[in-house]
């Protein structure tokens, strides 16, 4: 079993002042960080591109840099987010593109590499690919907008990839990301998750130290 992690996404940060939005949670003694890349064609929304991450990074050498790209063509930009300082890239299963030939090339660039499901993708599609895989994200709403209601069906997709990553050594961690505060962060780690992604509950709640202890302890 995989220690529990927080992961705040820096999306949802004030887009004016990412720098303090980071400087926030490595004061609060978080080890990752997650990046939502948003191209407006595989989601209905833009976010930032390579520049940024790069900027980012030269704020902060410590911090688990955790890119998610939400593109339809993430294959052409993977090298330059590793060269941006990214350590984890994990790429969707929903467009059309040469996947094991992508994950392969992440690797090669240094980099962690995993699979994004969205809330319709059954847990079964990453079995291709099962072997390469160090991170599965299930989406937990649908990609493209932070603030949205957590997707409770999508509970017994993370209890398969849970089953499917004890049948196969227990590599790969299982990450959620959309809706996730205390009490249905809860309901994943019970349904096996590991990796919490989470961006409005993060930055506005009260107390983020005990919302990160609901987390990971």
């Amino acid at each position: 079993m995989h220690t529990p992690i927080l992961a705040p996404s820096i999306l949802a940060a004030n887009h004016a002042r990412l720098a303090d939005g980071l400087a926030i949670i490595a004061d609060d003694g978080l080890d990752w960080v997650h990046l939502d890349i948003m191209d407006g064609h595989f989601v209905p929304n833009f976010s930032f591109g390579p520049q940024t991450v790069a900027d980012l990074r030269k704020l902060n050498s410590k911090l688990f840099f955790d890119t998610h790209l939400m593109l339809d063509n993430p294959h052409q930009y993977v090298e330059a987010f590793a060269k941006a300082g990214s350590q984890q890239i994990t790429i969707h299963v929903e467009p059309d593109y040469d996947i094991g030939a992508t994950l392969a090339h992440i690797r090669e660039l240094g980099c962690r590499c995993g699979l994004v499901l969205n809330p319709d993708t059954p847990a079964d599609a990453i079995v291709p690919w099962i072997d390469q895989l160090d991170m599965v994200l299930a989406m937990t709403v649908w990609p493209g907008f932070g603030g949205q209601s957590f997707i409770e069906s999508s509970l017994p997709k993370l209890s398969r990839l849970a089953e499917l990553r004890d049948e196969n050594g227990g590599r790969y961690r299982i990450q959620v990301d959309g809706g996730i505060n205390a009490e249905t962060g809860l309901l994943c780690r019970r349904a096996g998750a590991d990796t919490f992604v989470a961006g409005t509950a993060y930055f506005k709640a009260k107390n983020r130290k005990a919302f990160r202890q609901s987390l990971e302890n």
